[in-house]
């Protein structure tokens, strides 16, 4: 019997990234960290600027039988709509979790220990690693997310940063 080599699927891209639905993204990232592995992934959106920005590749590990933490980055299922967000713990109350984008007004929580998928341990920003916010000035973090006083805070900083940015890459 013969075998034909086949081209690789429209579905990957040069750089070896695949563009998958967000339902799609879920269940593999489910799937993989149920294996015990972590899992790495392109972040869309802006909810945990500027500590994780659209377009920020993440890494989430399995809890592997621990409890997320205050101050922790996780990825949990939205438990009233389904979907899959990568936001910082808060608080913890009784057995749910109070869960926070840095950048948003909003609580999400409370959130089941049951929805949340893993914590994020990595992200990479342009090739390089990014652990602002990892460390443990992520309890800060968490204290002035949960206070909604972060955003007053960072805008100053952020608007000095960006400008910078902008000119050592023209």
């Amino acid at each position: 019997m013969s075998y034909q080599r086949v081209k690789p699927a429209i579905f990957s891209r040069k750089g070896g990234e695949l563009s998958l639905s967000i339902p799609a993204l879920t269940g593999l990232l489910v799937a993989v960290l149920d294996r015990g592995v972590p899992f790495r992934f392109r972040a869309k959106g802006f909810s945990m600027a500027p500590i994780i920005r659209n377009g920020d590749v993440i890494t989430v590990s399995p809890l592997k039988g621990t409890l997320p933490r205050w101050g922790d980055v996780v990825a949990f299922i939205q438990p009233d709509t389904g979907r899959l967000v990568i936001h910082r713990v808060v608080r913890k109350r009784n057995d749910a979790y109070l869960i926070k984008g840095d950048n948003t007004l909003k609580m999400d929580g409370p959130v089941p220990r049951d929805s949340i998928l893993g914590c994020v341990t990595g992200v990479e920003r342009n090739g390089t690693e990014i652990s602002l916010g990892l460390g443990p000035e992520r309890y800060l973090i968490a204290l002035l997310t949960r206070r909604g006083s972060i955003l007053p805070l960072l805008a100053p900083v952020w608007r000095f940063i960006n400008p910078l940015r902008g000119r050592s890459s023209g």
